[in-house]
């Protein structure tokens, strides 16, 4: 078995969504001063890599700890992005796996973008869906849509319009991901274990794949 970190670190100077605050660790008690080490953290709900909660986006929609532990875990396949030229991202570019989206949990999409995380760029001209390919695959019973991106939608998409087509289905939209060119083509079993807490919109996760020989 050979476990994947996909996750980004939580750092007092990471990237986070234009208009939310970064994260802050502090050092409240420490071994030389109280025998013991611990940290108070100070996160918003989608910091680094990250689970959207349909209750995001879709007044009285459910909180992720509504939702069944199952729906973090599940089978899972990568969709490679990294060749196309418009950042698009259309139904032909998916048409031809209609098999794998039909027999797993998950699509990954990889598009290659988190290699620009830490820069300007990574919040601006990133790749994304059209509205009618996550119509499309909204057709398809999947647990969940995962993305190296910062946001799902497009920047120059208004009012969250993919968030919301994929949300409607009950599905979750895990976000900021990395690593995946270490996933290849193959398929692997995916998880995201969020915190659980309160009326959670989102949290973030330690997402990972797990590859296996029989898989």
């Amino acid at each position: 078995m050979e476990i994947i970190d996909l996750t980004h670190l939580i750092t007092n100077d990471m990237p986070v969504y234009p208009g939310t605050e970064k994260p802050k660790s502090e050092d409240v008690f420490t071994i030389d001063n109280d025998g013991f080490l611990e940290h108070k953290l100070t996160l918003f709900s989608h910091t680094g890599t990250h689970i959207d909660a349909p209750a995001h986006m879709l007044k009285g929609a459910r909180t992720l700890e509504q939702l069944d532990i199952n729906q973090f875990c599940g089978s899972a396949f990568v969709l490679d992005c990294t060749h196309k030229k418009d950042r698009r991202i259309c139904i032909d570019d998916m048409i031809l796996f209609e098999a794998e989206l039909s027999t797993n949990d998950f699509v990954i999409l990889n598009t290659g973008w988190s290699q620009n995380w830490g820069k300007d760029k990574y919040f601006a001209d990133y790749p994304g869906l059209t509205p009618e390919a996550a119509s499309w695959l909204s057709d398809f019973n999947l647990k969940g849509i995962g993305v190296d991106t910062i946001s799902i939608d497009l920047p120059e998409e208004k009012d969250f319009i993919i968030h919301k087509i994929l949300l409607e289905t009950g599905m979750i939209i895990i976000e900021n991901l990395t690593n995946l060119h270490l996933l290849q083509t193959d398929d692997f079993i995916f998880s995201c274990l969020p915190i659980k807490f309160k009326n959670s919109d989102g949290s973030p996760v330690r997402a990972i794949a797990i590859k296996t020989p029989n898989l």
